[in-house]
């Protein structure tokens, strides 16, 4: 490091100081737990400067604090670099952008898929829910954040990405090439199962699903069908406000969800007994990839008494993200409020438990879904992951179709 720059740095450690120092003897803040953090901060960045055993490439140093300062609050918050948030915003801007169909989290300290659009890049190039990402691009997750992979992911249509895979069961991480495209909105998937039971598989709550989940409601009454199971395993993506909509459907009176936050005034959302249209038997099917806008709809399903929720405890993801520029071109990727159940608990912190607690993979423990010590990719299990819905082989789907066929299953 040249001599200018270590006056730099030097000058932005003795900035940091003065600005503590001088913040806290004004009383600027009633909390000067900030102010001691900065310190902290700038004391630690000039000790490494200073002491480390070779010359330390300072910018980079500064990006890796400030990614682990994001990711030690939530998996979903994310900083990018002046040079990552250029690429995204014109990501962003191009309409030629394509995809992967993935939805992914961080987990065990590194990217994980929580789920797979059918149809998609993921899909066919045999991405399951569950799969370890240890690189994406030649570049391990290790040192990467949610948006940093999403980044990395999108691109031009027809253009390939490569990532290692570690799948369950297996050490050594398979190379995957991922050719992104466009993708469409995709269909819900809907299967009469029984005379009277009607299955709606849901893969997103896309913006639009809600009145599209209601007309195949009233289509099932014209069709004398009196039962509905919602399948929202898999289902990761689409606004809380989707959910809200379609849990309104269904539940006639209480509370479906809270969001708040730090900065975000209290919102509290309720059932409007005018929009139910559907007052016979429902049952929801969960499991470990069941995320966001679908852990709402689970929650106000479950929490409400309206019907059976069948499955695995959900991921826990429910939370609204806000992106803030920052002077220097960079940006942050910042949870801002989380959604709670009506009991008072947060959904991005505890998931959505099932009324019936259903395993996926036959022989595991039920309990499993619970916090244990951070496993290493190589044991890592994939989360949640079983037969497809509606095969014979399939517990939760059979034991929520038992639930609706019991003689003293009533319409709620």
């Amino acid at each position: 490091m040249n001599r200018a720059a270590r006056i730099g740095i030097f000058c932005v450690s003795v900035a940091i100081f003065c600005y503590a120092g001088i913040g806290h003897v004004l009383g600027r803040t009633p909390d000067d737990k900030a102010y001691k953090s900065l310190t902290v901060y700038g004391e630690v960045l000039q000790k490494v400067q200073q002491d480390y055993v070779d010359d330390p490439n300072m910018r980079t140093v500064t990006a890796g604090s400030l990614h682990g300062m994001l990711e030690s609050l939530d998996a979903q918050s994310s900083y990018l670099t002046p040079r990552e948030y250029d690429e995204y915003k014109k990501k962003l801007a191009n309409a030629g952008t394509a995809e992967t169909g993935l939805t992914l989290s961080k987990r065990y300290g590194y990217i994980i898929v929580l789920s797979v659009l059918p149809d998609s890049p993921g899909t066919k190039a045999g991405i399951r829910s569950g799969d370890i990402f240890e690189s994406i691009s030649g570049f391990t997750t290790r040192d990467m954040s949610v948006g940093q992979a999403m980044n990395l992911l999108n691109g031009q249509a027809g253009t390939g990405i490569k990532v290692a895979v570690i799948r369950r069961g297996k050490a050594t991480p398979e190379e995957v090439d991922l050719v992104r495209q466009k993708l469409a909105t995709p269909k819900i998937i809907v299967q009469k199962v029984d005379p009277d039971i009607l299955v709606l598989r849901i893969p997103t709550l896309d913006a639009g699903r809600a009145d599209e989940i209601r007309n195949r409601l009233l289509d099932a009454e014209k069709q004398a069908i009196h039962k509905v199971i919602l399948d929202v395993r898999e289902c990761g993506r689409g606004p809380v406000s989707e959910a809200i909509s379609t849990a309104r459907l269904f539940v006639p009176s209480g509370m479906l969800t809270t969001l708040r936050g730090q900065t975000v005034s209290t919102q509290v959302f309720s059932a409007e007994p005018k929009q139910v249209i559907w007052k016979n038997s429902v049952s929801v099917l969960i499991d470990a990839t069941t995320s966001g806008a679908a852990e709402v709809l689970a929650s106000a399903v479950a929490a409400n008494h309206r019907g059976d929720v069948v499955g695995e405890r959900t991921f826990g993801l429910a939370s609204e993200q806000k992106l803030i520029t920052l002077d220097d071109g960079a940006a942050l990727i910042l949870t801002v409020a989380n959604y709670y159940n009506p009991g008072g608990k947060s959904i991005l912190e505890e998931g959505v438990t099932p009324t019936e607690v259903v395993r996926a993979v036959a022989g595991e423990d039920s309990d499993s879904t619970d916090e244990e010590p951070a496993p290493t990719p190589e044991t890592q299990k994939e989360p949640g992951l079983g037969p497809r819905p509606l095969s014979p082989e399939d517990p939760i789907f059979h034991r929520a179709l038992d639930l609706l066929k019991a003689p003293t299953k009533k319409a709620a």
